[in-house]
């Protein structure tokens, strides 16, 4: 469960990133158009869902 939170927080940071120089992650690359409500926030919930995921696998 951790690697993949890991692998979403890295997925919300590159839609962070390439969505600064100007570049749809989800749309240009992979087709899936976002609704304008979470359009803007997607990058921000992919890496808190990453984070929560790596944080649950953590406790035992």
């Amino acid at each position: 469960m951790q690697g993949f939170g890991a692998l979403l927080f890295l997925w919300g940071m590159l839609d962070f990133i390439m969505s600064q120089s100007g570049v749809d992650v989800y749309y240009d690359w992979l087709g899936i158009w976002l609704p304008d409500l979470i359009y803007d926030y997607s990058h921000w919930m992919a890496m808190a869902l990453g984070l929560t995921l790596v944080g649950a696998g953590q406790k035992k």
